[in-house]
């Protein structure tokens, strides 16, 4: 799901066409410092960094076999260019930024994208910057548009530390946090005996 950064108002949502096989989550934990001092060792700097990793597989299959317009035209160019702009920024930006360039502007701010919101269950919605983004197109029409893809995406949770408390996607990371913290609460508490121990 795309998100205006300024209005929060959704300018496009994109959903894959199957629910890709894993999901892998890496989480760096953002300690204070490693060596330093004693009073330091429990401390942390903010929430870890969480990148996440998703295959997904999109096919044309069924809609070339009901004739659909778009699939026996283009293929699965619209799927995947839905998905690539996530990572441009736009042609008018880039023109807007030309003139600004070529007017003698001596700094021009970088352009800005829409917010992604990376929707995996109602327990992780969470606003992600893509980091890595491959696509492996597998099969074609007789017009060489790709008929089978496979997507790999990479993305990097964004959270209050990089968008601030009253960014809409800072209130985002806030619901996803509480949302893990009253999931751990349903969590079963371990007994010492299952440790082989008795107390510590």
């Amino acid at each position: 799901m795309l998100i205006d950064p300024a209005t929060s108002a959704v300018r496009r949502v994109i959903a894959l066409q199957y629910n890709p096989d894993t999901l892998t989550r890496t989480l760096q934990v953002q300690g204070v410092s490693e060596g330093g001092d004693r009073s330091e060792a429990l401390r942390l700097k903010g929430p870890p960094v969480e990148t996440l990793k998703v295959d997904a597989e999109i096919d044309a299959t069924d809609q070339l076999e009901i004739a659909d317009g778009t699939a026996t035209e283009v293929g699965l160019h619209p799927q995947l260019a839905a998905l690539e702009l996530i990572i441009y920024p736009s042609s008018a930006q880039l023109q807007s930024n030309n003139q600004l360039a070529q007017s003698g502007t001596l700094e021009i701010a970088p352009m800005e994208s829409p917010l992604t919101i990376f929707v995996w269950s109602r327990q992780r919605i969470v606003p992600v910057r893509l980091t890595d983004f491959s696509v492996t197109e597998e099969a074609f029409d007789p017009a060489l548009n790709p008929i089978r893809a496979r997507v790999s995406l990479g993305m990097r949770v964004l959270n209050v530390n990089d968008l601030g408390f009253t960014h809409k996607g800072g209130n985002l990371f806030m619901t996803y946090l509480q949302t893990k913290e009253q999931l751990a609460q349903r969590s079963r508490n371990g007994a010492f005996s299952a440790l082989g121990i008795t107390g510590v």
